[in-house]
């Protein structure tokens, strides 16, 4: 835009500071700086607002796009579920067809599975414990017989009777 160098920016220099004069020179010298930093400021804002209404209009046409895309998948899909449903009413009305023919064929039920509340395993549950922890606590963590366990709590024999 302005070709400045050096040398003209020196001579720029020295004629303010003569027509200006040394004691306001350094007032003066702020007062532009600081007019420069706003005119600054305000040309980087208007820039950004600028780009945050052209990324707002490509994000509009994305969710254009993105919706066309939503209905089409969404009607495929309708699609498909009214086809699944009329082929298996077809089917329904073929076995009912044939159920009449045989009538002597036993009803078949499919078995649900028995539901087993998946906390009450306790084992599982103690066996995720770290050793150190079981330590620490006193867990038991190798299983003693009845007969084991009573003679290690027995009192112990005061003579030689002891095996």
């Amino acid at each position: 835009m302005f070709d400045l160098d050096v040398s003209k920016l020196a001579m720029i220099g020295a004629v303010a500071l003569v027509v200006i004069g040394p004691e306001k020179m350094p007032r003066v010298a702020r007062t532009i700086g600081t007019m420069l930093g706003k005119a600054q400021r305000y040309v980087s804002d208007v820039k950004a607002e600028v780009n945050r209404t052209m990324e707002m209009e490509d994000l509009k046409k994305m969710k254009e796009t993105m919706d066309s895309a939503m209905t089409d998948v969404q009607s495929s899909v309708l699609n498909a579920t009214t086809q699944l449903n009329q082929e298996i009413a077809d089917i329904g009305q073929e076995v009912t067809a044939s159920d009449n023919n045989n009538a002597f064929l036993p009803y078949w039920k499919p078995q649900q599975p028995e539901y087993k509340h998946p906390g009450k395993n306790w084992r599982l549950k103690r066996s995720a414990l770290p050793q150190w922890y079981k330590a620490r606590q006193g867990v038991r963590t190798r299983a003693l017989s009845g007969a084991a366990r009573v003679a290690r709590f027995r009192p112990a024999a005061t003579g030689s009777n002891r095996v």
